[in-house]
């Protein structure tokens, strides 16, 4: 891709990998490079150090964003402790979190406001998303969780409800799949061409065996968390980058410790405070018993008033380290390091279409086992063997409702049922909608076999009139989320029609005449004599219309109607 006056927005732009990445991108003269960072100061910073290096590029050409983009945007400034700790908030975070991706829930994301202002033709993502998911540490609100049952149990008073609620909202899983939705919603609606990934693999390149932790058992359960949820993150990029309406998507995962910033000396800051000195003396301190208070504010600690100051790597995002701590950490054997410029190049050229050979989604496609030339080859004889069976039980072997989604069985059993009805797709073709609807209620009134089928796997049918529902007491649609009880609006019954309901309504008669229609068009445009590997679904494929094949007809349903096909081998 050529990114000459291209916008390109950096997430974490005030990292280390950000800032390399801008450097980087500099002389392919981009239309302007938007940084983010978590809070405003860093974002600012961001901004003046790029001005200060280059300041031929423009007043507006670096443009400086902040901001949480894991949470709503009403909430991207306020640290995540104040949002668990205030009720409202917590519960607004919980919902866009666990329930369903609607337009709304989108539109008041902080991802979808940040592409809606800036419509960035390439994102390039320096966030460290898997640690600042997995530090939340549901470990610990689990244990709190177990804390607050004990004590109810117990008949003392818990902030049960409190901790529950924490802990629904550290959940890593759902917090990463409506990360990946909403932003692949918004890059698909924004026009983002390009999503390029910086990951990681959570231990610095090192295995079950890594010495590193913060005080956890080894290995720590937070830090395999961070894996965890950086390897589930590689595999919801690897389906977007399937995705035909999605941006060209590439993930770079660096495999070692990534250094460094600047090397200094200085007072040092741990979450940008400073470490206060203080001291214990001997004579003062306090003899162990048979209990240890892990905090005690009646120790004799005495302030030294002073801070500690000393030489220090500057690793970024990762900290600063001491000369031992970045010797033992980097000596061969253990993580080891790999630079920013070197990550940054390799972005680079990944977004010109070079290949480098660390693109995580590229490496999966080609290792991958796909669809083989064996099993294409012996798909026929299944299908035929299933005929014959079908014939000779007597049977139609039409949907149990096992695959999902519903919507397939629903489809499966129209398509069948207009079968039955009429044969073949030219005699849907020739009937008004109102008649087809029509016979279709006689078919299901005067079949108690064929109907029984439908709704003893949970799929209902809803009569023409609109109003008569059959069905069983298990309903696939809509599913159970805590109530019973559902209102029903024209909203609600068009929907779950569309979801999971055989619907005889002559509306929905008339979809099928008009996907009949489009079907035949696409076979009539194919010219006469055309005997080439180009075309697919020839008439040879759907049998002149000479009768209407359920499995086919869905397939191209989900394929073509609804933009669900594949689109690697």
């Amino acid at each position: 891709m050529d990114i000459k006056n291209r916008s390109v927005l950096v997430l974490g732009g005030w990292g280390l990998v950000g800032s390399a990445v801008c450097r980087q991108l500099m002389p392919e003269r981009p239309k302007s490079i938007i940084l983010t960072s978590l809070l405003e100061s860093e974002a600012r910073e961001a901004v003046a150090t790029m001005q200060k290096e280059y300041p031929k590029a423009g007043k507006n050409f670096f443009v400086p964003w902040w901001g949480n983009i894991f949470v709503p945007h009403a909430l991207k400034d306020t640290p995540r402790d104040e949002i668990l700790q205030n009720e409202r908030w917590r519960r607004i975070l919980i919902d866009d979190l666990l329930d369903e991706l609607t337009r709304p829930v989108l539109e008041r994301s902080t991802i979808f406001k940040l592409l809606s202002k800036y419509k960035p033709d390439i994102v390039v993502d320096c966030i460290n998303s898997a640690t600042g998911i997995a530090y939340q540490d549901i470990f610990h609100s689990a244990r709190e969780v177990r804390k607050a049952l004990r004590d109810t149990k117990a008949g003392k008073e818990s902030p049960l409800l409190d901790q529950t609620e924490r802990l629904l909202a550290t959940l890593y899983v759902p917090q990463l799949i409506r990360h990946v939705q909403i932003l692949y919603r918004s890059m698909q609606i924004f026009g983002t061409t390009t999503y390029v990934k910086i990951g990681t693999s959570g231990t610095g390149g090192m295995g079950l065996n890594i010495p590193y932790t913060h005080s956890e058992e080894r290995p720590s359960s937070v830090l395999l968390s961070k894996s965890a949820v950086a390897g589930a993150h590689t595999m919801l990029l690897f389906l977007m980058g399937r995705t035909p309406d999605a941006p060209i998507t590439k993930e770079i995962k660096p495999t070692a410790a990534i250094a460094w910033k600047k090397i200094g000396y200085g007072e040092i800051k741990k979450r940008g405070k400073v470490i206060e000195l203080i001291d214990c003396p001997p004579e003062s301190a306090p003899a162990l018993s048979t209990t240890l208070k892990l905090r005690d504010p009646s120790l004799p600690v005495k302030s030294l008033h002073s801070n500690l100051r000393s030489v220090f790597i500057d690793t970024g995002e990762n900290g600063v380290f001491s000369r031992g701590e970045f010797e033992a950490i980097s000596t061969p054997g253990q993580m080891e390091f790999v630079t920013p410029e070197e990550i940054a190049e390799s972005v680079l050229y990944e977004i010109r279409g070079g290949n480098t050979g660390h693109d995580i989604i590229n490496a999966l496609d080609n290792a991958t086992l796909s669809p083989t030339y064996r099993a294409g080859f012996m798909f026929e004889g299944a299908l035929r063997e299933m005929k014959r069976l079908e014939k000779e039980h007597d049977v139609q072997s039409i949907a149990f409702e096992f695959l999902g989604p519903p919507r397939l069985s629903k489809l499966l059993y129209e398509a069948y049922l207009l079968k039955v009805a009429f044969g073949s797709v030219r005699e849907v073709v020739k009937a008004p909608a109102k008649a087809i609807s029509a016979k279709l209620e006689t078919l299901i009134r005067e079949n108690s076999q064929l109907r029984s089928k439908v709704i003893s796997i949970g799929i209902p049918i809803l009569m023409p009139d609109g109003k008569t529902l059959l069905r069983g007491n298990d309903l696939k649609i809509p599913p159970y989320r805590g109530e019973n009880e559902l209102k029903i609006t024209e909203n609600s019954l068009n929907a779950w029609s569309h979801d999971g309901w055989v619907d005889l309504r002559a509306a929905n008669m008339e979809h099928w005449k008009s996907r009949f229609k489009i079907i035949m068009r696409q076979v009539d445009e194919i010219p006469p004599g055309e005997t080439s590997s180009r075309q697919f679904r020839s008439p040879a494929y759907w049998d002149s219309f000479k009768e209407i094949d359920p499995g086919k007809l869905v397939g191209w349903i989900f394929s073509e109607e609804e933009k669900g096909k594949r689109m690697k081998a």
